[in-house]
């Protein structure tokens, strides 16, 4: 049974139960979907299982490798700080900018989306050349010019990686508006004198929901590895606050001594990553009607 077949009349709690089943049969996308529910929960929850303070100093305690204390489960850095306090903090840090720098994306993605796909003629082709115009540069390019210029906070990093990377999501609004706005319910609304704004908003954001849910979680792990990146460079999250990006930073310095300190944030940056890509593959096939699969 598909989604197509669902009778348009049904309940919307019907139609979710489908979207759920569906989701639930796609392997990849449960296991994404459990990766991050258990990265968001160690984030939101780093003080309760975080077991020292992510900053406290301790210079007797230098290099202890992972697992070879109780009191310190996965070693310690060059200055005897918790490595595992360090990564749940960190993890709140990244996963913060990840889901900010997402909404930023997906606020002016649709809005330029919308008005783009709406409008049609010269607001298209001026909104669509600028994306162009800023889909030739690099997106770490971008972020690197702009973040020598802004003071690194957590805001200021989460809005400059979410408004260098709307342009995709822009697009695909745009595509799903242009077919969607000719439809007979738009033009009735149209004829009742509905305003411009009310037909986008209330008639024709609902009905692209599901590529734009699917595209939001997508960015989360594009974010969190921009993150990273210019974390990595000494453009992000500055010390002594702990983000997965910065803590490899501090690590390259020892890798060949102390390879853990690297190797630790690097498996958590890449899970967040395949986490978040496979959960958005799941919604993105529990969406699309056109895949047969077995419920």
């Amino acid at each position: 049974m598909s989604v197509a077949a669902v009778d348009a009349r049904a309940p919307n709690r019907t139609y979710a139960s489908l979207i759920l089943q569906r989701f639930l049969k796609h392997r990849m996308g449960v296991l994404g979907a459990v990766v991050v529910i258990l990265l968001c929960f160690s984030a939101l929850f780093a003080q309760f299982l975080a077991p020292h303070d992510p900053l406290l100093i301790n210079t007797s305690k230098r290099f202890l490798p992972p697992f070879t204390s109780w009191d310190f489960p996965l070693g310690t850095d060059d200055l005897g700080r918790d490595t595992l306090s360090r990564l749940l903090f960190g993890g709140q840090v990244s996963l913060m900018v990840g889901v900010v720098a997402m909404l930023a994306t997906m606020v002016t993605g649709t809005l330029v989306g919308l008005a783009a796909g709406y409008y049609g003629g010269v607001v298209d082709n001026l909104l669509m050349r600028l994306v162009d115009t800023l889909l030739c540069f690099p997106q770490v390019f971008l972020l690197l010019v702009i973040a020598a210029f802004v003071p690194p906070t957590i805001l200021s990093i989460s809005l400059i990686i979410g408004l260098t990377s709307w342009m995709e999501v822009s697009r695909i609004v745009r595509a799903q508006v242009s077919t969607i706005k000719e439809m007979d319910y738009v033009q009735a609304s149209r004829g009742y004198g509905a305003s411009n704004w009310r037909i986008m908003l209330v008639e024709l954001m609902p009905n692209i929901l599901a590529p734009v849910l699917v595209a939001a979680t997508l960015k989360v792990a594009t974010a969190v590895l921009m993150e990273s990146y210019i974390s990595f460079l000494g453009y992000g999250v500055q010390p002594p606050m702990a983000s997965w990006g910065n803590m490899l930073t501090n690590a390259q310095g020892y890798f060949d001594t102390v390879p853990f300190l690297a190797i630790l944030p690097g498996i958590l940056i890449t899970l967040t990553v395949m986490g978040f890509n496979f959960l958005g593959d799941g919604l993105r096939d529990a969406f699309d009607a056109r895949l047969k699969m077995d419920l």
